[in-house]
């Protein structure tokens, strides 16, 4: 499927080629403070399928425990998170953050992972009251 994207301010702009059934969602405690959520939504596609079109976009690198690295790759103006990668042998997949693709509409998580992390309310959402808009 092919996706376009931005950030908030449309600075940082790409496009891709992505798989619809490689969108996954992260609950692990990096992702909630990386995303400023309980949870982070991610659509996975190999390097050579994505290509900056606009802005450069800013570094950040998060160094786990097991001491891979990841690159956190955000809007230099509005903050936006972008997209991610690693290094070596995880170079060579990109996580497009799903809340910046144009066509987020038809992407539907089909996996989740470290659910241990996530907070305890969140299957519970649906649940909620809600508005139309605010």
């Amino acid at each position: 499927m092919h996706i376009d994207g931005q950030c908030h301010c449309g600075f940082v702009t790409y496009e891709a080629e992505i798989d619809p059934g490689d969108v996954s969602i992260c609950h692990c405690t990096d992702c909630q403070r990386l995303t400023g959520s309980a949870y982070r939504v991610t659509a996975g596609t190999p390097r050579a399928s994505f290509r900056l079109t606009g802005g450069e976009p800013k570094l950040y690198v998060k160094t786990a425990e097991n001491g891979r690295k990841r690159l956190q790759f955000f809007c230099p103006h509005c903050g936006s998170p972008i997209y991610t990668t690693g290094t070596d042998e995880d170079a060579e997949e990109i996580g497009i953050r799903v809340g910046t693709i144009n066509q987020r509409q038809e992407l539907k998580p089909q996996s989740q992972i470290w659910c241990s992390s996530a907070l305890p309310w969140v299957d519970d959402i649906g649940a909620l009251p809600g508005r139309e808009r605010e």
